[in-house]
């Protein structure tokens, strides 16, 4: 496919409070308005009764069904120029409880780049420690699940036969490799 040109205006076909359809030449994509972007956080609890993932199950409504993700959420939503550790540190406190000691930031990636420009920062969040419920603000109704590193195919399996939709991002922790250890800060390879 031909892509436009770099100086093809770019038409706002509609906006709402988070998200703007654009137009650029034949090409229409979905991105989130005000500049915000989307932090992605990886909370490894490495404890005495072994390694474990958090995980977070949730209503989504574009799906229609309940789905298993990395705990996540908006930077800037409601703070312009809020930087992305600092709202990884509030959404994970926010919907699963748990509080870190220990960030580590991957990078930038894009989920479905051909039709959102969407981006999210992923980070690894260790030195895990449970200070409350989690389950989300408002009516998020999170469910929170620490899952063995060990048992994580299983699980994705079950709750894909209980009709969960499964988060893209669920694949780094499928494939192998992904999680190894390296050094003394036990972060996993990404």
């Amino acid at each position: 496919m031909t892509h436009p040109s770099p100086d093809t205006p770019v038409e706002t076909r509609w906006e709402g409070r988070f998200l703007t359809v654009r137009q650029q030449g034949s090409w229409e994509y979905v991105s989130r308005s005000r500049g915000i972007h989307a932090a992605v956080i990886l909370a490894i609890d490495d404890a005495a009764d072994g390694r474990h993932v958090i995980l977070v199950e949730q209503y989504r409504v574009p799906l229609k069904v309940r789905c298993v993700e990395l705990p996540a959420g908006l930077v800037g939503d409601d703070v312009s120029h809020e930087p992305a550790e600092i709202a990884a540190q509030r959404e994970l406190e926010e919907e699963t409880g748990y509080r870190a000691a220990d960030w580590r930031t991957v990078g930038e990636f894009y989920s479905s780049p051909g039709m959102v420009s969407e981006s999210f920062t992923l980070l690894v969040a260790t030195g895990l420690t449970k200070v409350g419920e989690g389950g989300g603000v408002d009516s998020e109704d999170i469910m929170v699940h620490r899952i063995p590193l060990d048992a994580i195919e299983d699980f994705v399996a079950a709750k894909r036969a209980e009709g969960c939709g499964i988060d893209v991002r669920i694949a780094m922790l499928l494939t192998g490799g992904l999680l190894a250890t390296r050094g003394e800060d036990r972060a996993p390879q990404l």
